[in-house]
């Protein structure tokens, strides 16, 4: 399953953005380190469903035609100035994010929170600091590891006369990097003879590389309108972790119907005065930003930084359905480049290794063994297994 790792400075929100989109328990505070432990759960990317292009909606296993589709998220304490010299919980922040495949980072694009995350007048930090100062942290975070091992790394690979880049991947495994990544970081790069600044250099390309990431504006609910134009010229989404969590409950408890990503929501229940209120100011927000902009987020990271797509595995090509009549049971998330070979690994490794062909289930014709996926394919697989 992918995992994303929630990132940011104490108090930026991250905890509201894990419990919202994921619905599981958090504690929520407004002081530094609310997370001591990372937080881990599950949240779902929201596709439209192939069921309705192929005329089989409704397919038994999407809501309204949205799939929503499960990847874990990692909340892990909150970050602070020179967190790679162990400052506030440092390295074990850190070191939690060796296992994701990408980072939302969550800033605090209302300004209200100072760098060590305590609470300050709305307005009173400029977010765009908080955007460098992860960046920043992981560069050093990665400069420290490749400093530490440098020596030994060059004598070992001069000793053994090993290729540079393969057995500086050998070392770097740990964080997720892959001999592919190095040769791109280090290209036009003479690793035997690197100084400091060229290794700093290198550790933001290999950030850069490894760490794909997707800037939550969040608390946009009440950031001035200068600091989201910042941002937003930046990459960044805005969105309103609060109003997302609110939305949920009150969908939870049959007061709203609302499915996370929609742009509005309708009111099922009599509301009092109180709850009116949040909700039309809740629904002002996404009317002005197309939604909460939490389900945006997690879109984002999977399908632009990641480069997934959705295909879906089935045994009768011509009904769509598994060997027990379920109309598309599975939608599975792959990588980009995808063959239909690797899929039949994906989908278990007997049927990978007994892999005899593929048919594309849409046009009931058979498709190559190094065939690349298409996002919304469907895809059966015949295997000796």
């Amino acid at each position: 399953m992918i995992e994303i790792g929630l990132a940011g400075k104490p108090n930026a929100g991250k905890s509201t953005f894990f419990k919202a989109s994921t619905m599981a328990d958090a504690e929520i505070a407004d002081y530094p380190f609310t997370t001591i432990e990372p937080n881990v759960g599950v949240a779902y990317v929201r596709v439209e469903c192939v069921c309705k292009e192929l005329e089989v909606y409704p397919c038994g296993n999407c809501v309204e035609g949205w799939r929503f589709i499960p990847v874990k998220i990692i909340d892990v304490a909150g970050l602070v100035p020179e967190a790679h010299k162990g400052r506030g919980l440092g390295n074990a922040f850190l070191d939690n994010l060796r296992q994701a495949d990408a980072i939302i980072h969550v800033v605090d694009a209302s300004g209200s929170t100072d760098e060590e995350g305590n609470v300050i007048e709305v307005g009173a930090r400029d977010p765009v600091e908080d955007v460098k100062f992860l960046e920043e942290e992981l560069d050093m975070w990665l400069f420290g590891i490749l400093k530490r091992n440098w020596d030994k790394i060059i004598r070992r690979i001069r000793m053994e006369k090993r290729d540079p880049a393969k057995y500086l991947a050998e070392n770097l495994a740990g964080l997720g990097f892959d001999e592919i990544t190095i040769k791109e970081a280090t290209r036009n790069v003479d690793i035997l003879n690197v100084s400091d600044e060229d290794l700093l250099s290198l550790a933001k390309k290999l950030r850069k590389l490894r760490f794909k990431s997707v800037i939550a504006a969040n608390k946009a609910d009440k950031a001035p309108e200068e600091f989201i134009n910042k941002l937003v010229k930046i990459g960044a989404i805005p969105c309103s972790a609060y109003y997302e969590l609110a939305l949920r409950m009150a969908a939870k408890n049959g007061y709203i119907k609302y499915l996370p990503g929609d742009e509005d929501f309708e009111i099922l229940k009599e509301l009092n005065e109180k709850q009116r209120s949040l909700l039309e100011k809740i629904r002002n927000f996404m009317k002005r930003f197309g939604g909460t902009g939490v389900q945006k987020i997690i879109n984002k990271v999977v399908f632009e930084e990641l480069n997934y797509i959705v295909v879906y595995p089935v045994e009768d090509e011509n009904k769509f359905t598994d060997s027990k009549g379920n109309v598309l049971p599975d939608a599975m998330l792959v990588k980009k480049g995808t063959t239909a070979r690797e899929l039949a690994y994906k989908i278990h490794t007997e049927i990978g290794e007994k892999y005899i062909y593929a048919v594309d289930a849409k046009k009931k014709r058979r498709i190559s063994e190094d065939y690349e996926l298409q996002h919304n394919d469907v895809i059966k697989i015949v295997s000796a297994a």
